[in-house]
């Protein structure tokens, strides 16, 4: 039988395509689309914490979210306090909409009276946005949500990024907002949304089964500490696609603790400033079958980075790295497991069966596997290029294949978002 060979071409790359999206995430992930709202509020420059809440527990009822829209005289931006998204509800925020949280310490303190302050354990502050024990809820459309963590906070001369500098320099941790934390939930969608200024981590995940991040944009300055770009811990079925990512610390970092984190699929991605394309430090409670293909990194400190110790070690296993290029990065792959060398206890990490296929590193950095005696970190090889001149630091570690220094080229791909 004569086969077309365009029609053939074209369905091995549909097919090729979807393996991609499916390899780590188990859903069969599509473009979302936006859902119907039943609401539409207008921009008036004022605070609209109350408003906005009341239309997302409306909407919810109905299964529809909320639009926040511009006003026709150009008014953009709406100002909020503490919002939580239920189940079936969301957000739908419209092109040049800005929804910026209004830096107050009080209007997002748990009850401890610490928000905005400085002290041991930092947990003082709830999220600008929560989704708790929730189903089908999401925040959509082409619009902003600023966190302003680089505005005065209230009552204050401090913004919240100077209490994250503050607590590094005094060894305390500082009570500041994550911008969006998903507990205990399913299926939740952040499409196209551009998220910027997040006093703490950006979108944080814990226990969630089910989230889509797609064609999204976190860009936060490389200075600002502990500003995560995603977070995905003790969580399965994860999927960021089609994004572009620049924070002041990781700009993915898969976690684990109370329970495993599989299943996570990272496709055709861009990152800029930040701490790279991160599995770790915590990694107790077991991490596997992660997909990394289609990322280009331009600019991070760290590439593609595993990293753990013996206070919070555990398998980390099943890691697939495909199609990767990496330009200006100081430590283009670094897998550790002395994370914090003063680390003390039993919880040994163990990291096999990582897998590199087909990455290229455009300048010289540092290639860095620093296992522990008694547990070698085991890697595989094929077709991994880097620049001549790279460095590499091989402490136990147990490879199959190598890693060449020819690679060539000015600049990595870059994907665009759908």
């Amino acid at each position: 039988m004569k086969i077309n060979n365009s029609l053939y071409f074209i369905i091995i790359s549909i097919l090729a395509i979807n393996t991609a999206i499916s390899a780590g995430d188990t859903r069969n992930i599509k473009e979302p689309i936006n859902p119907n709202s039943c609401i539409t509020l207008k921009a008036n420059d004022k605070n609209n914490t109350s408003i906005i809440q009341n239309a997302i527990n409306v909407c919810a009822k109905q299964k529809k979210v909320v639009e926040l829209k511009a006003t026709n005289n150009k008014i953009f931006h709406f100002y909020s306090g503490y919002l939580n998204i239920p189940s079936n509800g969301g957000l739908l925020i419209d092109k040049g909409v800005i929804l910026s949280f209004i830096p107050d310490p009080l209007l997002y303190d748990n009850g401890s009276h610490k928000c905005g302050t400085l002290d041991n354990s930092g947990r003082a502050c709830n999220p600008l946005i929560t989704i708790n024990n929730a189903i089908n809820s999401g925040i959509y459309g082409d619009g902003t949500i600023d966190g302003q963590g680089n505005s005065v906070l209230k009552g204050s001369n401090k913004t919240w990024w100077n209490l994250a500098t503050e607590a590094q320099k005094e060894n305390k941790s500082q009570n500041v907002p994550r911008l969006i934390q998903i507990r205990n939930s399913k299926n939740f969608v952040i499409y196209k949304t551009f998220l910027k200024n997040s006093p703490n981590f950006h979108i944080a995940l814990s226990n969630v089964n089910g989230f889509t991040a797609w064609g999204i944009n976190i860009n936060t300055p490389a200075d600002a500490r502990n500003t995560d770009g995603i977070d995905p811990g003790s969580s399965t079925n994860i999927s960021i696609v089609h994004s572009y990512i620049s924070t002041g610390d990781d700009n993915v970092a898969i976690k684990a603790t109370s329970q495993p984190t599989s299943h996570v699929s990272i496709i055709n991605n861009n990152f800029g400033k930040g701490h790279g394309m991160s599995i770790g430090s915590e990694t107790s409670g077991k991490i596997n079958d992660i997909l990394v293909n289609n990322l280009s990194m331009n600019g991070t400190t760290s590439g593609l980075r595993i990293k753990s110790d013996i206070s919070k070690g555990g398998l980390v296993s099943e890691i697939n790295y495909k199609n990767i290029c990496i330009k200006d990065v100081k430590n283009p792959i670094y897998l550790d497991m002395f994370y914090n060398k003063n680390a003390k206890g039993n919880k040994i990490p163990q990291f096999k069966n990582i897998n590199f296929d087909t990455v290229k590193v455009l300048t010289p950095g540092n290639i860095i596997f620093n296992g522990l005696p008694e547990s070698k970190i085991q890697v595989n090889f094929s077709n991994v290029n880097v620049k001549k001149g790279s460095t590499f630091k091989m402490v136990n570690v147990v490879t199959k294949g190598s890693i060449d220094q020819n690679a060539t080229g000015s600049s990595c791909p870059t994907y665009k978002k759908n």
